[in-house]
């Protein structure tokens, strides 16, 4: 019997280790993001970061970088960690470059199988890219 109860007792700990990760990946309660001065960049979804230096609106990333650290912060950081940090259960999104910007704004609007929720309904594309270019200002990891 006390095989049986060990083997009992190992796997209800397994199950509800596993209910707690998927639990608490992708259980964010949307927050609005006030995108203040940004240019509206329109429904139309781009495959490039307009906020980046050097592209369409590259004048205003540093207010793009402002306005994507606030919506990072309530949105993002309680799966993707803090700046950007992540725990290892989520992709550290430091870890990006600029050539992953389509399979950026695909992933952020349609979500993932795997828990990441789809934001096509409550971000639009200005707090998208604000979100990623504040990303792009942290230190890469080391």
């Amino acid at each position: 019997m006390t095989t049986s109860f060990s083997l009992h007792a190992l796997l209800a700990a397994a199950l509800l280790g596993a209910a707690g990760l998927v639990m608490a990946h992708g259980n964010v309660t949307p927050q609005e993001v006030d995108t203040g001065d940004l240019p509206e960049l329109g429904d139309e979804v781009r495959s490039e970061n307009p906020f980046r230096e050097g592209s369409e609106y590259g004048e205003h990333n540093a207010q793009a970088v402002a306005v994507g650290e606030s919506a990072y912060a309530g949105n993002c950081a309680g799966c993707h960690g803090i700046r950007a940090m992540s725990g290892g259960l989520t992709p550290d999104l430091r870890e990006l470059t600029e050539w992953d910007d389509e399979y950026y704004v695909t992933r952020v609007l349609n979500g993932t199988d795997r828990g990441m929720p789809a934001w096509k309904k409550t971000l639009d594309q200005n707090a998208i890219w604000a979100i990623r270019t504040y990303v792009e200002s942290l230190p890469k990891p080391e």
